[in-house]
């Protein structure tokens, strides 16, 4: 698909079909996306959580309570330590979330383009994550999306209503 179709017609899917689990093929081509993504100086902090089966979905979908978020075959967990990330002096910036939102970018465009529907959600109950997966003490979570095909008949992208370019960028 051509970059700029992806990038207009990706969206937030909330309709899944839990009787079709993403190939594996399918599923390591979006998890390669986001190990490619740059990072500040190629520190690499992120780690992806693919979650699958049965037993760890239902612990994990009892961190977020829409019902729609119970038929995704998957679940993607992204998460970091800022111990990993670059830091600017003399600020003490840190590049940690900005790491992992271009990982998790790249990972939800890969998905769009292999036809698999994701849905960025930062709304999750830390502390049932956290339970869930084990996460060390310095582990921080970022985001978390459901990974599957979207339901028959559901459209997978919907208008996109965002201002006109004249409104966010500025030409010098």
């Amino acid at each position: 698909m051509e970059f700029s179709d992806l990038v207009s017609r990706r969206s937030s899917v909330r309709s899944y079909d839990p009787a079709r689990p993403v190939e594996k093929a399918v599923l390591e081509r979006i998890l390669e996306a986001g190990r490619l993504a740059p990072t500040a100086a190629n520190r690499q902090p992120g780690r992806f959580l693919l979650i699958s089966s049965p037993e760890m979905l239902a612990k994990v979908r009892a961190s977020y309570s829409k019902p729609w978020f119970n038929d995704a075959p998957h679940v993607l967990v992204v998460t970091g330590k800022v111990g990993d990330a670059w830091s600017r002096e003399p600020d003490g910036y840190n590049s940690l979330e900005t790491d992992l939102a271009i990982a998790m970018d790249h990972m939800i465009l890969a998905a769009a383009n292999e036809g698999v529907a994701s849905c960025w959600i930062g709304a999750f109950h830390l502390d049932v994550l956290r339970s869930a997966l084990d996460l060390a003490a310095d582990e921080k979570v970022f985001a978390i999306t459901p990974l599957g095909y979207p339901r028959a008949g559901e459209p997978g992208t919907r208008e996109k209503k965002r201002k006109p370019l004249s409104e966010v960028v500025r030409f010098l």
